[in-house]
């Protein structure tokens, strides 16, 4: 079963948001339509990265890892590797 970890932007709120989930076009349309209560103070997100995984307990464990280092500091080295 597919499973994704992924970064959210709020220009509005100016911060990230990491979650992870099964379906990630359903989870990103409840962010955005305020359904999610820890963002619904930041409409619009924006979807700024994202993996796909194997599981749900490997997305899981990104989430945390990716929560752990920080959504922005975790995109600077994304970005630094490439």
């Amino acid at each position: 079963m597919k499973a994704y970890t992924y970064i959210l932007f709020s220009e509005f709120a100016r911060k990230y948001y990491t979650g992870s989930c099964d379906d990630l076009k359903k989870r990103f349309d409840r962010h955005n339509n305020s359904n999610v209560p820890s963002t619904k103070y930041g409409v619009p997100w924006k979807l700024l990265w994202y993996r796909e995984l194997l599981s749900r307990s490997e997305a899981r464990k990104l989430e945390l890892k990716i929560k752990k280092r920080g959504a922005k500091r975790f995109l600077q080295d994304l970005s630094k590797e490439s």
